[in-house]
Protein backbone atom coordinates (compact mmCIF):
# COMPACT_ATOMS: atom_id res chain seq x y z
CA UNK A 1 0.00 0.00 0.00
CA UNK A 2 1.21 3.33 -0.99
CA UNK A 3 -1.17 6.66 -0.56
CA UNK A 4 -0.47 10.15 -0.04
CA UNK A 5 -2.41 12.71 1.65
CA UNK A 6 -3.06 15.86 2.87
CA UNK A 7 -2.28 16.42 6.49
CA UNK A 8 -5.71 17.97 7.54
CA UNK A 9 -7.89 15.95 6.00
CA UNK A 10 -5.76 12.87 7.35
CA UNK A 11 -5.82 14.36 11.06
CA UNK A 12 -9.34 14.61 10.88
CA UNK A 13 -9.88 10.84 9.90
CA UNK A 14 -7.41 9.52 12.63
CA UNK A 15 -8.53 12.00 15.27
CA UNK A 16 -11.92 10.22 14.83
CA UNK A 17 -10.19 6.89 15.08
CA UNK A 18 -8.35 7.17 17.73
CA UNK A 19 -11.04 8.19 20.05
CA UNK A 20 -13.10 5.16 19.79
CA UNK A 21 -10.03 3.31 20.66
CA UNK A 22 -10.16 2.10 23.88
CA UNK A 23 -6.58 3.06 26.00
CA UNK A 24 -6.30 0.20 28.45
CA UNK A 25 -7.15 -3.26 26.52
CA UNK A 26 -6.29 -6.86 26.45
CA UNK A 27 -6.44 -7.25 22.68
CA UNK A 28 -3.59 -5.31 21.33
CA UNK A 29 -5.47 -5.13 17.75
CA UNK A 30 -8.15 -2.96 18.94
CA UNK A 31 -5.51 -0.01 19.39
CA UNK A 32 -4.98 -0.41 16.11
CA UNK A 33 -6.92 1.14 12.89
CA UNK A 34 -7.58 -0.92 9.71
CA UNK A 35 -6.31 1.73 7.06
CA UNK A 36 -7.87 0.77 3.88
CA UNK A 37 -6.63 2.35 -0.13
CA UNK A 38 -8.46 1.66 -3.07
CA UNK A 39 -9.64 3.46 -5.88
CA UNK A 40 -9.35 7.11 -5.05
CA UNK A 41 -9.94 7.18 -1.53
CA UNK A 42 -8.99 5.68 2.08
CA UNK A 43 -10.87 4.39 4.56
CA UNK A 44 -9.54 4.37 8.53
CA UNK A 45 -12.03 1.76 10.25
CA UNK A 46 -11.86 1.71 14.43
CA UNK A 47 -13.88 -0.02 16.91
CA UNK A 48 -13.84 -1.26 20.68
CA UNK A 49 -16.17 -3.53 19.62
CA UNK A 50 -18.88 -2.22 20.65
CA UNK A 51 -18.99 0.84 18.18
CA UNK A 52 -17.17 0.87 14.68
CA UNK A 53 -16.52 4.31 13.10
CA UNK A 54 -15.46 4.39 9.39
CA UNK A 55 -13.96 7.92 8.00
CA UNK A 56 -13.50 7.89 4.19
CA UNK A 57 -11.23 10.68 2.81
CA UNK A 58 -9.62 11.37 -0.67
CA UNK A 59 -6.14 10.30 -1.20
CA UNK A 60 -3.48 9.73 -3.93
CA UNK A 61 -3.45 6.01 -3.96
CA UNK A 62 -0.14 4.62 -5.99
CA UNK A 63 -0.74 1.57 -4.75
CA UNK A 64 -4.09 -0.16 -2.99
CA UNK A 65 -3.55 -2.46 -0.07
CA UNK A 66 -4.73 -2.41 3.88
CA UNK A 67 -2.94 -2.90 6.82
CA UNK A 68 -3.30 -2.04 11.14
CA UNK A 69 -1.31 0.55 13.15
CA UNK A 70 -1.74 1.81 16.27
CA UNK A 71 -4.11 4.55 16.19
CA UNK A 72 -2.83 6.55 19.29
CA UNK A 73 0.68 7.04 18.36
CA UNK A 74 -0.36 8.00 14.46
CA UNK A 75 -2.43 10.23 15.54
CA UNK A 76 -0.22 11.81 17.63
CA UNK A 77 2.33 11.80 14.90
CA UNK A 78 -0.08 13.67 12.51
CA UNK A 79 -1.03 16.15 15.25
CA UNK A 80 2.43 17.41 15.20
CA UNK A 81 3.37 17.32 11.68
CA UNK A 82 3.69 20.65 9.91
CA UNK A 83 -0.14 22.36 8.66
CA UNK A 84 -0.29 21.80 4.74
CA UNK A 85 2.50 18.93 4.57
CA UNK A 86 1.49 16.39 2.55
CA UNK A 87 1.98 13.03 4.30
CA UNK A 88 2.69 9.89 2.56
CA UNK A 89 1.95 6.54 3.78
CA UNK A 90 3.61 3.25 2.89
CA UNK A 91 3.07 -0.22 3.58
CA UNK A 92 5.70 -2.59 3.40
CA UNK A 93 4.12 -6.50 4.05
CA UNK A 94 7.38 -8.04 4.61
CA UNK A 95 9.16 -5.90 7.61
CA UNK A 96 5.59 -5.48 8.91
CA UNK A 97 6.01 -1.99 9.22
CA UNK A 98 4.39 1.00 8.43
CA UNK A 99 6.17 4.50 7.07
CA UNK A 100 5.16 7.70 7.69
CA UNK A 101 6.83 10.33 5.64
CA UNK A 102 6.30 14.25 5.87
CA UNK A 103 8.82 16.37 4.39
CA UNK A 104 11.91 15.83 6.40
CA UNK A 105 10.25 13.82 8.69
CA UNK A 106 10.17 9.89 8.39
CA UNK A 107 8.58 7.45 11.16
CA UNK A 108 8.17 4.00 11.05
CA UNK A 109 5.55 2.40 12.87
CA UNK A 110 4.62 -1.41 13.54
CA UNK A 111 1.89 -3.35 12.05
CA UNK A 112 -0.61 -5.95 12.85
CA UNK A 113 -2.28 -8.05 10.01
CA UNK A 114 -5.02 -6.78 8.62
CA UNK A 115 -7.15 -10.26 8.25
CA UNK A 116 -6.83 -9.96 12.56
CA UNK A 117 -9.04 -6.91 12.93
CA UNK A 118 -12.46 -7.59 13.90
CA UNK A 119 -15.46 -5.76 11.48
CA UNK A 120 -18.53 -5.26 13.08
CA UNK A 121 -21.53 -7.40 11.77
CA UNK A 122 -23.67 -5.69 9.74
CA UNK A 123 -27.47 -6.26 10.92
CA UNK A 124 -30.60 -6.16 9.16
CA UNK A 125 -31.81 -2.54 9.83
CA UNK A 126 -35.98 -2.43 10.71
CA UNK A 127 -36.20 1.52 10.01
CA UNK A 128 -34.08 3.48 7.19
CA UNK A 129 -34.78 7.64 7.36
CA UNK A 130 -32.61 10.86 6.78
CA UNK A 131 -32.09 13.74 9.50
CA UNK A 132 -30.96 17.46 9.26
CA UNK A 133 -27.82 17.39 11.47
CA UNK A 134 -28.66 20.18 13.45
CA UNK A 135 -32.33 18.18 14.18
CA UNK A 136 -30.14 15.09 15.86
CA UNK A 137 -27.73 17.58 16.90
CA UNK A 138 -30.76 18.83 19.28
CA UNK A 139 -32.45 15.80 20.82
CA UNK A 140 -28.66 14.72 21.51
CA UNK A 141 -27.56 17.69 23.35
CA UNK A 142 -30.42 18.41 25.30
CA UNK A 143 -30.85 15.11 26.95
CA UNK A 144 -27.44 13.99 27.24
CA UNK A 145 -26.57 16.05 30.59
CA UNK A 146 -29.13 13.59 32.16
CA UNK A 147 -27.83 10.23 31.11
CA UNK A 148 -26.89 8.42 34.33
CA UNK A 149 -23.42 7.11 35.01
CA UNK A 150 -24.73 4.34 37.77
CA UNK A 151 -23.15 1.09 36.60
CA UNK A 152 -25.99 -0.87 38.14
CA UNK A 153 -28.26 0.84 36.21
CA UNK A 154 -27.30 0.18 32.99
CA UNK A 155 -30.23 0.86 30.90
CA UNK A 156 -29.89 4.29 32.68
CA UNK A 157 -26.66 5.07 30.70
CA UNK A 158 -28.03 6.25 27.27
CA UNK A 159 -30.00 8.36 25.62
CA UNK A 160 -33.67 6.52 24.78
CA UNK A 161 -34.53 7.62 21.06
CA UNK A 162 -37.79 6.51 19.98
CA UNK A 163 -40.98 7.33 18.14
CA UNK A 164 -43.67 8.98 20.68
CA UNK A 165 -47.58 10.53 20.47
CA UNK A 166 -47.36 14.15 21.32
CA UNK A 167 -49.82 16.79 20.77
CA UNK A 168 -49.48 17.04 17.13
CA UNK A 169 -49.19 13.38 16.13
CA UNK A 170 -46.25 11.40 16.17
CA UNK A 171 -42.50 13.04 17.20
CA UNK A 172 -39.19 11.40 17.16
CA UNK A 173 -37.87 11.76 20.76
CA UNK A 174 -34.81 11.54 23.10
CA UNK A 175 -35.30 10.91 26.61
CA UNK A 176 -32.31 10.60 29.53
CA UNK A 177 -32.80 10.43 33.29
CA UNK A 178 -30.90 9.77 36.07
CA UNK A 179 -33.75 9.22 38.34
CA UNK A 180 -32.77 13.10 40.04
CA UNK A 181 -33.76 14.66 36.81
CA UNK A 182 -35.32 13.90 33.22
CA UNK A 183 -34.62 15.34 29.84
CA UNK A 184 -36.99 14.80 27.13
CA UNK A 185 -36.57 16.37 23.71
CA UNK A 186 -39.26 16.13 20.91
CA UNK A 187 -38.22 16.63 16.69
CA UNK A 188 -40.80 16.14 14.07
CA UNK A 189 -41.01 12.44 12.87
CA UNK A 190 -39.08 11.59 9.70
CA UNK A 191 -39.88 9.78 7.17
CA UNK A 192 -39.34 6.11 6.93
CA UNK A 193 -39.17 6.50 11.05
CA UNK A 194 -42.41 5.71 11.69
CA UNK A 195 -41.40 1.70 12.37
CA UNK A 196 -38.39 2.59 14.01
CA UNK A 197 -37.55 0.37 17.24
CA UNK A 198 -37.13 1.78 20.47
CA UNK A 199 -33.39 2.30 21.66
CA UNK A 200 -31.05 3.26 24.35
CA UNK A 201 -28.10 4.97 22.44
CA UNK A 202 -24.76 4.38 24.73
CA UNK A 203 -23.34 7.51 26.20
CA UNK A 204 -19.90 6.77 24.96
CA UNK A 205 -21.49 6.58 21.18
CA UNK A 206 -23.27 10.02 21.86
CA UNK A 207 -20.50 11.52 22.45
CA UNK A 208 -18.72 10.09 19.29
CA UNK A 209 -21.72 11.26 17.07
CA UNK A 210 -21.91 14.83 18.12
CA UNK A 211 -18.64 14.73 16.08
CA UNK A 212 -20.87 14.15 12.84
CA UNK A 213 -23.51 16.96 13.43
CA UNK A 214 -21.28 19.79 13.29
CA UNK A 215 -22.03 20.67 9.63
CA UNK A 216 -25.63 22.40 9.70
CA UNK A 217 -26.06 21.70 6.20
CA UNK A 218 -25.34 17.82 6.57
CA UNK A 219 -28.40 15.26 5.97
CA UNK A 220 -27.13 12.17 8.39
CA UNK A 221 -28.96 8.28 7.13
CA UNK A 222 -29.71 6.53 10.38
CA UNK A 223 -30.51 3.12 10.31
CA UNK A 224 -32.04 1.47 13.22
CA UNK A 225 -32.70 -2.55 14.00
CA UNK A 226 -33.22 -3.86 17.85
CA UNK A 227 -29.33 -4.30 18.78
CA UNK A 228 -27.90 -1.59 16.61
CA UNK A 229 -27.60 1.76 15.01
CA UNK A 230 -26.11 3.06 12.47
CA UNK A 231 -25.26 7.25 12.03
CA UNK A 232 -23.98 7.80 8.23
CA UNK A 233 -22.40 10.41 5.83
CA UNK A 234 -21.34 10.66 3.16
CA UNK A 235 -17.64 10.81 4.37
CA UNK A 236 -18.27 8.97 7.86
CA UNK A 237 -19.93 6.24 9.51
CA UNK A 238 -20.39 4.96 12.95
CA UNK A 239 -22.07 2.03 13.48
CA UNK A 240 -22.81 1.04 17.39
CA UNK A 241 -24.70 -1.52 19.41
CA UNK A 242 -27.31 -0.10 21.80
CA UNK A 243 -28.09 -0.80 25.54
CA UNK A 244 -29.53 -4.52 25.99
CA UNK A 245 -32.74 -3.37 28.49
CA UNK A 246 -35.80 -1.98 28.82
CA UNK A 247 -35.98 1.95 29.39
CA UNK A 248 -38.06 3.02 32.58
CA UNK A 249 -41.58 4.10 31.94
CA UNK A 250 -40.55 7.52 32.01
CA UNK A 251 -44.16 9.23 31.58
CA UNK A 252 -44.75 8.26 35.05
CA UNK A 253 -42.52 10.98 36.55
CA UNK A 254 -43.30 13.89 34.21
CA UNK A 255 -45.72 15.81 36.53
CA UNK A 256 -48.96 17.12 35.03
CA UNK A 257 -51.04 18.98 37.80
CA UNK A 258 -48.29 21.59 38.49
CA UNK A 259 -50.00 24.54 38.58
CA UNK A 260 -47.58 27.82 40.01
CA UNK A 261 -46.37 28.93 37.21
CA UNK A 262 -43.02 31.04 37.39
CA UNK A 263 -41.08 32.58 34.29
CA UNK A 264 -37.48 34.08 34.63
CA UNK A 265 -34.92 35.05 32.33
CA UNK A 266 -32.66 31.90 31.71
CA UNK A 267 -29.13 33.27 31.88
CA UNK A 268 -30.02 35.90 34.61
CA UNK A 269 -31.71 32.67 37.03
CA UNK A 270 -28.48 29.81 35.96
CA UNK A 271 -25.63 33.07 37.04
CA UNK A 272 -27.81 34.05 40.24
CA UNK A 273 -27.50 30.26 40.86
CA UNK A 274 -23.84 29.81 39.96
CA UNK A 275 -23.01 32.49 42.51
CA UNK A 276 -25.14 31.55 45.61
CA UNK A 277 -24.14 28.08 45.33
CA UNK A 278 -20.45 28.87 45.70
CA UNK A 279 -20.44 28.95 49.50
CA UNK A 280 -22.60 25.74 49.97
CA UNK A 281 -20.68 22.17 50.83
CA UNK A 282 -20.26 20.42 47.61
CA UNK A 283 -21.63 17.29 49.28
CA UNK A 284 -25.49 18.74 49.15
CA UNK A 285 -25.16 22.07 46.86
CA UNK A 286 -28.45 22.56 47.78
CA UNK A 287 -30.13 26.14 46.72
CA UNK A 288 -33.33 26.93 48.52
CA UNK A 289 -35.59 28.78 46.07
CA UNK A 290 -37.98 31.25 48.24
CA UNK A 291 -40.99 32.03 45.76
CA UNK A 292 -43.61 35.36 46.42
CA UNK A 293 -45.39 38.00 44.42
CA UNK A 294 -43.22 38.86 41.01
CA UNK A 295 -39.96 37.72 43.38
CA UNK A 296 -37.31 35.25 43.47
CA UNK A 297 -35.17 35.16 46.86
CA UNK A 298 -31.96 32.34 45.89
CA UNK A 299 -30.35 31.75 49.36
CA UNK A 300 -27.64 28.89 50.30
CA UNK A 301 -26.73 27.65 54.49
CA UNK A 302 -24.08 26.17 54.89
CA UNK A 303 -23.07 25.97 58.21
CA UNK A 304 -19.43 25.62 57.99
CA UNK A 305 -18.92 27.78 55.43
CA UNK A 306 -20.88 30.58 55.32
CA UNK A 307 -24.52 31.66 54.13
CA UNK A 308 -25.87 33.60 50.75
CA UNK A 309 -28.81 35.11 49.27
CA UNK A 310 -29.79 37.02 45.71
CA UNK A 311 -33.44 38.40 45.11
CA UNK A 312 -34.50 38.03 41.24
CA UNK A 313 -37.45 40.02 39.70
CA UNK A 314 -39.37 37.37 38.20
CA UNK A 315 -43.27 36.65 36.87
CA UNK A 316 -44.85 34.92 39.22
CA UNK A 317 -48.47 35.08 40.85
CA UNK A 318 -49.26 32.25 42.90
CA UNK A 319 -49.16 31.63 46.63
CA UNK A 320 -46.12 31.78 48.36
CA UNK A 321 -44.07 28.70 47.96
CA UNK A 322 -40.07 27.67 49.34
CA UNK A 323 -38.49 24.78 47.39
CA UNK A 324 -34.71 23.06 47.49
CA UNK A 325 -32.57 21.92 44.76
CA UNK A 326 -29.14 20.22 43.96
CA UNK A 327 -27.43 23.59 42.19
CA UNK A 328 -25.12 21.45 40.04
CA UNK A 329 -29.18 20.29 38.11
CA UNK A 330 -30.55 23.57 37.87
CA UNK A 331 -28.05 25.02 36.66
CA UNK A 332 -27.74 22.14 34.22
CA UNK A 333 -31.44 22.76 32.88
CA UNK A 334 -31.06 25.95 32.88
CA UNK A 335 -28.10 25.78 30.77
CA UNK A 336 -30.33 24.36 28.01
CA UNK A 337 -32.46 27.04 27.55
CA UNK A 338 -32.15 28.93 23.96
CA UNK A 339 -34.58 31.36 24.71
CA UNK A 340 -34.71 34.53 26.89
CA UNK A 341 -37.28 32.82 29.19
CA UNK A 342 -37.22 29.59 31.01
CA UNK A 343 -40.65 28.63 32.54
CA UNK A 344 -40.72 26.54 36.10
CA UNK A 345 -44.46 25.06 36.74
CA UNK A 346 -44.55 23.67 41.08
CA UNK A 347 -46.72 22.21 42.76
CA UNK A 348 -45.47 22.07 46.36
CA UNK A 349 -42.19 21.70 48.35
CA UNK A 350 -42.04 17.31 47.78
CA UNK A 351 -42.94 17.24 44.38
CA UNK A 352 -40.47 17.39 41.35
CA UNK A 353 -40.70 20.92 39.22
CA UNK A 354 -41.11 20.89 35.41
CA UNK A 355 -38.76 23.43 33.42
CA UNK A 356 -39.85 24.05 29.75
CA UNK A 357 -38.59 26.83 27.29
CA UNK A 358 -41.38 29.78 26.89
CA UNK A 359 -44.48 27.77 26.22
CA UNK A 360 -42.52 25.12 24.02
CA UNK A 361 -43.25 21.67 24.85
CA UNK A 362 -40.85 20.03 22.01
CA UNK A 363 -38.14 20.23 24.80
CA UNK A 364 -39.50 19.19 28.49
CA UNK A 365 -37.37 18.43 31.57
CA UNK A 366 -37.89 17.55 35.24
CA UNK A 367 -36.23 17.95 38.64
CA UNK A 368 -36.61 16.24 41.73
CA UNK A 369 -36.51 18.63 44.59
CA UNK A 370 -34.51 18.43 47.93
CA UNK A 371 -34.55 18.84 51.70
CA UNK A 372 -33.49 22.42 52.57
Amino acid sequence: MKISIERGALLKAVAQAQSVVERRNTIPILANVLIEAEGDSVSFRATDLDIEVVDKTPAMVERAGATTVAAVTLHEIVRKLPDGALVQLTDDGATGRLTVEAGRSNFSLATLPKEDFPVMASSEYSANFSAPAPVLRRLFDKSKFAISTEETRYYLNGVYLHVSDAEGGKVLRAVATDGHRLARIDAELPAGAEEMPGVIVPRKTVGELRKLLDDDDATIAVSVSETKVRFATPAITLTSKVIDGTFPDYTRVIPTGNTRKLEVDASEFAQAVDRVATVSSERSRAVKLQLDEDRLVLSVNAPDAGAAEEELAVAYGDERLEIGFNAKYLLEIASQVDRENATFMFNNSGDPALMREGNDTSAVYVVMPMRV
